[in-house]
């Protein structure tokens, strides 16, 4: 999905679950995506964990409950249309902050998984400032990443957490998505956790509390 073009996919029409601050009431946003298998109103709860007054959080569900088919590691036209149709659906949720007065520079992304793949992709695809990325157990989707990803996050602060020997993803594409995201000049963090399963540990949610905090502090 570039910008401008609007995609009309599997997962337009699907539910935008909401949460925390009330969009009207809000002074920023969370826009969260959920993994395979899995649900909006499950991001819901993760984000009442590290909810701060003045934010408000928008889940997108994906249709039958999964962004694209395949491994994230594959070919992007592989997992057509639904990886474009994710993104679209991410679009639309910081549509919906905008619509309600809060700027791009005020929502964070936060995904898992194959979540987490889908934020940061849109990250790198949709370049500008944003209030934050925190990819938990993610990476950029394809089969080989692009050479360059042209375009500026202006410092955008971005968060990978993985662990090192996560079943689905491969560490060395942890790797290669802070790199991209460190040319774009984001502002990258990234843990590796040593055996850690396929899931968020409590390192990872305090980092995500304190971006929270920082997103709704600095007004």
């Amino acid at each position: 999905m570039s910008a401008g073009e609007r995609v009309d996919g599997p997962h337009q029409g699907q539910q935008l679950v909401t949460g925390g601050t009330d969009l009207a009431d809000a002074e920023a946003a969370l826009v969260l995506t959920h993994g395979r298998g899995a649900t909006a109103r499950g991001m819901i709860q993760l984000a009442d964990e590290v909810h701060q007054e003045g934010v408000a959080a928008l889940a997108p569900q994906a249709a039958r409950r999964t962004w694209y088919p395949n491994s994230f590691l594959e070919p992007v036209e592989r997992n057509e249309p639904g990886r474009s149709s994710g993104l679209q659906a991410i679009s639309d949720a910081i549509d919906e902050a905008n619509d309600a007065g809060i700027p791009t520079e005020r929502v964070m992304l936060i995904g898992f998984s194959q979540g987490a793949c889908l934020a940061s992709e849109y990250l790198a695809r949709n370049p500008r400032r944003y209030g934050g990325l925190a990819a938990l157990s993610g990476g950029l989707i394809g089969e080989e990443l692009d050479d360059e990803y042209p375009g500026d996050l202006e410092g955008t602060p971005v968060f990978l957490g993985c662990s090192d020997v996560d079943p689905h993803i491969p560490e060395e594409r942890v790797h290669e998505t802070a790199a991209v995201f460190e040319s774009m000049d984001a502002d990258v963090t990234k843990r590796l956790y040593e055996g850690m399963g396929h899931g968020i540990n409590e390192d990872e949610m305090a980092v995500v509390s304190e971006m929270v905090a920082d997103l709704s502090d600095d007004r």
